[in-house]
């Protein structure tokens, strides 16, 4: 259905813009409800674009956070990325302090999160902007850029043809509602637990990755690369590999160092359609909305993830979605770009899988939820490394996936294992839920008033 906005001459803005897109009938209505509110500049110190430099990234140092990390409001730093301290000292202006928030600059405009709660020195790339000093509740401005009328303000606001971008004076100009005091507690108190259940998901994790080291013997395993080291002849004809780095010493050792017996991941699984590929479909089938489409980008070891999500219309998800959409007990596992990231599928979604994706279905005597475990553990992700190193683009082949080795520990263990992996999604799946809340009653008040 065609939308449209049939717009007045002396409503174009002083004729700065132009474009159809900024006069769309919810960018308009959002704009509308939002214009009697102050600007959001009044209410924090200042807003800051994080100085830009070389993205040279160390294996350890300082917490270098991309809008990669972003989500609605929290960060995510499953994948972490390290700047040395030289870097840091060229950019100690990105130092991020408590109660920041973060949103990031072009992309998913308005996803927002506060700086809250971390240890460790967290310094800002150029992907984002800072709002500093707040007045009021960081974790309420940060709720208002995630809500829909916030995205869609900023969404209209934004400038540059090939990558549209926010600006921090543009961000100062947003309009800012203020709800009453008794509200304004509220919605932080929601997002303030909603961390603490995080944090919580977060620590049931390392308890079951800290077992599953333990148990197999890894849990001081040190991983150093050997400078030089000698190959006979007649393994590198039997890999079929000639790059230095598949030879490595270390990978022998991790093996070496297990205590249990291995499997070949092939033997875990069902043996009929124990391995179903996912199915590319082309750019331009992607809609704005409707079924999700979930490829490499969309996937991490806690869940989906909404990162440039793309979507399927109705008639092309129910044509695919008998072949091609997960069930629920299913582990889906990348095979390229990013290899290596497994996930147990433990609720029903709509959507069909990218070919990047792998759905892996269990034989009954081992514990998926313990077998993607161990494949996002330093077992298996060494593995992946040693399969997929030398190259350009990384791709996992089949063949190299079937014969992963799995360290089988006794049931009662593995079972262990997975209901701390559980217990960890339980914590997560309620954060989720308590931000969702906190959102809908910021656009509540909005509609309300």
């Amino acid at each position: 259905m065609i939308t449209y906005s049939i717009i007045q001459k002396s409503q174009l803005e002083g004729a700065l813009r132009l474009d159809a897109e900024y006069y769309q009938p919810e960018y308009l209505e959002a704009a509308k409800k939002l214009k009697k509110y102050e600007p959001l500049k009044k209410f924090v110190g200042n807003i800051i674009h994080p100085q830009e430099v070389k993205r040279e990234y160390s294996e350890s140092g300082y917490l270098f956070l991309l809008s990669q990390n972003l989500r609605e409001n929290y960060l995510d730093f499953s994948d972490k990325f390290y700047i040395n301290e030289e870097t840091a000292k060229q950019i100690s202006k990105n130092l991020l302090e408590e109660n920041d928030i973060v949103t990031v600059r072009t992309g998913n405009i308005g996803l927002s999160a506060v700086i809250s709660g971390f240890k460790e020195k967290i310094y800002a790339s150029a992907d984002v902007i800072v709002i500093k000093n707040p007045k009021i509740s960081p974790f309420y401005i940060s709720t208002f850029l995630n809500s829909k009328f916030g995205k869609m303000y900023l969404n209209r606001i934004i400038y540059g043809a090939l990558q549209p971008h926010i600006t921090p004076k543009l961000l100062g100009e947003t309009p800012l509602p203020l709800p009453d005091e008794l509200d304004l507690k509220e919605i932080h108190k929601l997002v303030e637990i909603a961390l603490n259940n995080f944090k919580q998901s977060e620590s049931f994790y390392s308890q079951a990755e800290n077992l599953l080291l333990e148990e197999l013997g890894l849990k001081n395993f040190k991983v150093e690369d050997d400078l030089f080291y000698i190959v006979n002849l007649s393994e590198v004809k039997s890999a079929r590999r000639a790059d230095a780095e598949y030879f490595q010493p270390k990978y022998e050792r991790l093996i070496s160092k297990i205590k249990y017996k291995m499997e070949k991941l092939n033997n875990l699984l069902l043996p009929k359609k124990g391995i179903k590929k996912g199915i590319e479909i082309g750019s331009e089938q992607y809609q704005e909305e409707g079924k999700l489409f979930i490829r490499v980008s969309n996937l991490s070891k806690h869940g989906l993830v909404e990162r440039d999500q793309k979507y399927l219309s109705e008639a092309l998800y129910q044509k695919l979605k008998k072949d091609f959409e997960p069930k629920v007990g299913e582990i889906l596992l990348t095979k390229d770009a990013t290899p290596g990231i497994a996930y147990l599928l433990k609720e029903p979604i709509e959507g069909i899988i990218a070919g990047g994706i792998l759905r892996l279905r269990v034989k009954p005597d081992i514990d998926p939820e313990y077998l993607a475990l161990v494949i996002n553990s330093i077992a298996g992700q060494m593995q992946v490394e040693k399969d997929t190193g030398g190259s350009v683009i990384f791709h996992w082949r089949p063949d190299q996936i079937k014969n992963l080795l799995i360290p089988i520990l006794p049931k009662p263990t593995q079972q262990k294992i997975a209901d701390l992996v559980q217990k960890s999604h339980e914590a997560r799946k309620k954060a989720k839920q308590l931000l969702e809340g906190a959102k809908r009653k910021v656009e509540k008040l909005i509609e309300k008033n």
